[in-house]
Order: structure tokens, then C-alpha cells, then sequence
């Protein structure tokens, strides 16, 4: 199978002032996405808010995304849900309108116990949609679901036809590589940690996905250029100003100091949902002042965009 190559970013949610999708912006989000050399997105996960949606809100999302970005954009819809049957009928609703592929966490209420439970559940999503290609979605911080990937894999290849591979999202570089060299590379295997992509590009990474990929993307892929070209001092250079800005950005709650620096940087995504609050207005004072302090916006001006044109 062909693996994914660069940067996905992780879209955020888009809401009008009142708490209602707003969906006018996102032609704007991906022309800008194009811009900075993007290779796809990631729609209604983590930051996107997904488990915050209904169901009907997704699908007007993932429908809003791929009108305007297929074929331009590999799109990935997330359609995880603590719910397996709501989840298929997004999937189902994914693949029926173009999707490049669908991805889910673990069920995050009831918990799989064990990894033939995992792949069970997770199967029982993935045959929903059982022509595109799904992406188990690992990231135990918030699943609680931390099961072997290599155990994983040794099941789900048999049982799920349609796996292509993990969104790998856990700081565990040792197992991330074990996955990247299963049966000899079998699997599509994208890193999700952005302040660890020079690590992850070290043990084999060719594709990642992530949430400051929609803001900063031009510096990750200096990062991924300069390790291309053996400059291994300078790409540590550019990614540790990259930590230092998450470093800033998570001082705060993350994903609305993440939806503030989009805001610094033109495009207002609105508010979050609860139980997500978004940053008060000294907040966003402090984060830019914090942020204009370490260069991170000096930083991204000097590197150019991938694509100067859209």
C-alpha cells in the first residue's frame, strides 16, 4: 500500500459566537492548509472536537471539509463515538461522501479489556465503511486504552481487511518504530506528537499528523527538509523552537490556545464547547506576548510557504 507522506493537520472545531457549527470558514482553513503545504486533514477528532458534536453536526462538518478540499487534501474523517453504532453510521456517512479514509479511537466510556475486545470493536466500526482504508486512532492519554500495538496489529491485519495502518498518538517512540517495521513496513503508521516529530522522523516516520501542524506547518516541514538533508543541528534548532512554543501553548488549556493563535493569525474559529472554555482576553494577551517573546512568529514569517499560490 502506498504510505502517507508529510503533515496532516488535525482541523479544529469552527462554532458562530452563539455555540452553532460555523461552516462558512472552512474554504478559508483549507486554502490556507493548501498554502502551507499540507498533505491532508484530520476532521472532528481531538481538536476538532468530535466528542463534543452530535452526530448530524459531524457529518455537516465532514461534508463542509470534503466539498472543498477532495482531491486536493488526503481527508480523513474521524468517527469514533463511545457509541460503536453511532460510530458506524458515521463511517458508513464517511465513505458515501468521498472520504480518503476513515480512523476511530477505542470506545472511551466501556472500555475494551483486552486486545481481541479492542479489535472487536474497532472491527465492528471499520466494516461500517469496508471499501476506504481505516485507521486505528491510539492515543491512550484520553482512551485510557493503552493495549500493545504490536499485539494489535498481530490481530486486526487478520480480522479487519480494511486496516491500513494507526494514528500513533503516544510519546512511546520505542513502540512507534516496533509498528512502523511490522512485517516489514505492512502498515501506514502516522505519528501524532508534533513537539516529538524529530524524534519520530529519526526511527523511520514519513508522515504525521497533529493539531499546531494548521498554524505552524511550515516549520515542521523546515524540520522534516533539513533531517532529509543530514542537517541534523539545524533540525533540532527548528524543532526545539517548536517545543518551546507548545511549551507556551500548554500552560493554557490546549485547544482554545490553539483556536486563540489561530485567531492571532487571522482566522477566527469561534469559541469552544464545554467542558472546554475558551482563553479570556488576558489570557490571549499573555499567550501572544509569550509567544512573540521566544520568535515563534518571527520564526514562521522567515520561512516561506510550500505552495505560494492556491
Amino acid at each position: 500500500m502506498k504510505k502517507t507522506e508529510g503533515l496532516i493537520a488535525a482541523t479544529f472545531s469552527s462554532f458562530h459566537e452563539d455555540g452553532t457549527l460555523n461552516l462558512d470558514i472552512i474554504p478559508t482553513v483549507v486554502s490556507g492548509l493548501i498554502k502551507d503545504g499540507l498533505a491532508g486533514i484530520f476532521i472532528c477528532g481531538t481538536n476538532g472536537e468530535g466528542p463534543n458534536l452530535t452526530i448530524e453536526e459531524r457529518m455537516a462538518v465532514a461534508e463542509a471539509y470534503v466539498g472543498v478540499a477532495k482531491g486536493k487534501l488526503k481527508i480523513m474523517i474521524h468517527v469514533g463515538h463511545a457509541s460503536i453504532e453511532e460510530a458506524r453510521k458515521l463511517a458508513k456517512h464517511a465513505a458515501s461522501i468521498g472520504a480518503d479514509a476513515i480512523s476511530s479511537v477505542a470506545a472511551f466510556y466501556f472500555k475494551p479489556q483486552s486486545v481481541t475486545n479492542l479489535v472487536d470493536s474497532i472491527g465492528a466500526i471499520a466494516q461500517a465503511a469496508p471499501n476506504i482504508p481505516f485507521y486505528y486512532y491510539h492515543i491512550p492519554s484520553l482512551t485510557g486504552v493503552g493495549i500493545d500495538m504490536i499485539d494489535f496489529l498481530t490481530l486486526a491485519e487478520v480480522n479487519i481487511p480494511n486496516l491500513a495502518g494507526i494514528k500513533y498518538t503516544a510519546s512511546t517512540i520505542h513502540e512507534y518504530q516496533a509498528c512502523l517495521n511490522y512485517k516489514g513496513g505492512k502498515f501506514d503508521v502516522l505519528y501524532g506528537y508534533d513537539e516529538l516529530l524529530l524524534p519520530a522522523l529519526a526511527v523511520g516516520a514519513k508522515g504525521a499528523v497533529g493539531s499546531t501542524y494548521n498554524f505552524a506547518a511550515p516549520l515542521y516541514l523546515r524540520v522534516m527538509e533539513l533531517f532529509e538533508e543530514c542537517k541534523l543541528h539545524d533540525a533540532q534548532r527548528v524543532q526545539l523552537g517548536l517545543v518551546e512554543m507548545i511549551r507556551e501553548m500548554t500552560k493554557f488549556s490546549p485547544i482554545p490556545a490553539q483556536k486563540a493563535i489561530m485567531e492571532m493569525m487571522g482566522i477566527s474559529l469561534g469559541p469552544t464547547r464545554l467542558p472546554l472554555v475558551p482563553l479570556e482576553t488576558l489570557d490571549k494577551e499573555v499567550l501572544k506576548t509569550r509567544l512573540e517573546k521566544i520568535g515563534f512568529f518571527d520564526a514562521l514569517k522567515q520561512v516561506e510557504p510550500v505552495n505560494k499560490e492556491v
